[in-house]
């Protein structure tokens, strides 16, 4: 008598194997049998018609606080993701001295766009060391399973204060202390370290993250750290201004550690060469022997601007700066009212507030071709005809006014795209070769980020939906290989060896899917985070059925309240 059995289903089994039709047993945590007639259950589940594919492994997330007290985690848990790792890009709240609790909201708000009353609400502090932090996510009871790794920017700041706030250069002293960190963190559990260099990420006030200038000898020190554990891996992101340089020392780091060291892998429009470059410095490590990575998304990173986001195309301007404070329902009244929309309309963007905002915050203000009505569905490769700058002038109108009467029409829910990087010219051409590279590890979902302005937590039905089976182009990929990228791909990556395939002996997380009804809806924002906090979510059907550790978490779209998930060590 089986605890579990899921009976009849499409087996797609996480290696890239094809696709087979049979029962899939669970006993305990464990699967006990794949393919073939199962015996008699406690439960069984008819998947007839159903894929039965094993729980997404979503490497790149950003719930480092939101874990904290968050048992469930949606909306990635919607989404079919059963793992998820976090402390990614540097930022995450461990080790850290009491002191220095702000600095580090003011790091994950500046970089990560989650909002710093709601970290300040929600985080409890009961730890100081890395050690601790595990230990208190492992205290709490949840829906899936949860795994860290180290952040570099509260490492620095822990060693450092003040000069590592301030971007001085570690001492040999600093540097000891913290490759010492990494390592005891790593015999804790962590899955890795990670670190950012690019002038992207800031703080709220705009000075640069800790670790931006970090020398190569601090980096090579704690790579040392993590091979010396001989556990987790070594990911960072950079702008590459010297990419000889960056990537010397990345093979310096992979060479001495021999674990797998990865960054993240985006294009830049104006340097159409970029992508092919940065991959041809991963080939040629690979083929010197080197565990070298480019980490890349199912779908462009873009942003979603509307009237409730962080970011839309008249938020530089006064006259809506000045309702930006009213709640929803108010505000878009006064939108409507002819007088407002007329002083809006008139005016550019404030020099006072350009000054203050990032240079893509300036694009958004202006780049009217590059904002696509996101409709519903959600169309995540638009061709240019949806482009508010190409319907407007369909419709004879002013662009700006176009884009302003749509937003504000309707219930003032219709939200815009705007894909900033792997989208050139109206098509995927770019991603579906990174897709493909053998080369290259999928993540990036951000799930728990960036709050008000993106929304991509939903990648891993993305990678499902549109490119096994909605993709209108000819070269849509198999089913099989995009479930491994998302399954096995990221666990073998990432040391996670219990998960990611339906085997024998393994632990049973699976998903049941109804390919042909699944659907993304489009992105809605919710006020449910302490202190009141908004963020950006988005609802799917197709799912019967997610389990983690055979027990189901999540049945045709709603919770069950189970609470089987857990901290992973590494």
């Amino acid at each position: 008598m089986h605890d579990l059995v899921i009976r009849g289903g499409t087996i797609v089994d996480g290696t890239g194997a094809p696709r087979f039709t049979g029962d899939v047993a669970i006993d305990g945590d464990r699967i006990t049998q794949v393919g073939g007639k199962a015996g008699p259950a406690r439960r069984d589940v008819q998947a007839e018609g159903r894929i039965v594919a094993p729980g997404w492994v979503d490497v790149h997330t950003h719930y480092d606080g939101q874990a904290t007290w968050d048992p469930v985690l949606a909306p990635s848990v919607w989404h079919g993701a059963t793992t998820i790792l976090f402390g990614n890009c540097g930022v995450g709240f461990a080790p850290v001295r009491k002191r220095d609790h702000q600095a580090l909201i003011d790091l994950m708000e500046g970089v990560e766009d989650i909002p710093g009353i709601t970290l300040a609400e929600g985080l409890q502090w009961n730890w100081e060391s890395f050690p601790e932090y595990l230990d208190a996510l492992d205290a709490m009871p949840r829906t899936i399973d949860v795994a860290a790794q180290v952040a570099h920017h509260p490492l620095r700041v822990y060693v450092m204060g003040e000069r590592g706030l301030n971007r001085q250069a570690a001492t040999d002293d600093d540097i000891a202390q913290m490759a010492k960190l990494t390592e005891e963190a790593l015999r804790a559990g962590a899955f890795g370290f990670t670190t950012s260099r690019t002038d992207q990420h800031k703080t709220p006030t705009g000075d640069l993250v800790p670790a931006r200038y970090a020398e190569h000898r601090e980096l090579l020190a704690i790579g040392q750290a993590i091979g010396r554990s001989g556990r987790g891996t070594f990911g960072m992101l950079s702008d590459f201004e010297d990419e000889a340089a960056e990537f010397a020392w990345l093979r310096q780091v992979a060479a001495s550690t021999q674990r797998p060291v990865w960054f993240l892998l985006t294009d830049r429009n104006a340097d159409p060469g970029r992508l092919q470059r940065l991959l041809g410095h991963v080939r040629a490590a690979r083929a010197d022997g080197l565990p070298l990575a480019a980490q890349v998304a199912s779908r462009p990173v873009g942003l979603i601007l509307g009237l409730t986001t962080s970011l839309n195309p008249f938020a530089l301007r006064e006259g809506f700066h000045e309702l930006a404070h009213l709640p929803p329902a108010e505000q878009l009244a006064k939108l409507r009212e002819p007088a407002v929309r007329a002083k809006i309309l008139a005016e550019e963007a404030s020099p006072r507030l350009l000054h203050v905002v990032p240079p893509l915050s300036r694009q958004i203000a202006t780049r009217w071709d590059q904002m696509f009505a996101l409709g519903d569905p959600p169309d995540y490769e638009p061709p240019p005809e949806r482009s508010m700058a190409a319907m407007a002038a369909a419709a004879g109108q002013d662009p700006a006014a176009f884009c302003y009467d749509y937003l504000t029409g309707g219930d003032g829910g219709r939200m815009l795209y705007f894909p900033v990087v792997n989208y050139v010219g109206g098509d995927f051409d770019r991603l579906h070769n990174l897709l493909q590279d053998p080369h290259t590890v999928v993540g990036l979902s951000d799930g728990g980020a960036h709050c008000g302005v993106i929304c991509d937590a939903s990648m891993p039905t993305f990678g499902l939906t549109h490119w096994t089976r909605d993709r209108s182009r000819g070269d849509r990929l198999p089913l099989e290989f995009v479930i491994q990228r998302q399954t096995s791909g990221t666990a073998d990556f990432f040391g996670f060896h219990d998960r990611g395939r339906l085997k024998p002996g393994l632990k049973a997380d699976i998903n049941v899917i109804d390919l042909d009804a699944l659907r993304l809806h489009h992105p809605e924002m919710i006020y449910d985070l302490p202190a009141g906090g908004r963020r950006l979510v988005q609802r799917v059907d197709g799912y019967d059925m997610t389990l983690v550790s055979g027990v189901p978490i999540m049945e045709r779209g709603a919770e069950t309240g189970a609470r089987p998930g857990r901290l992973v060590r590494s």
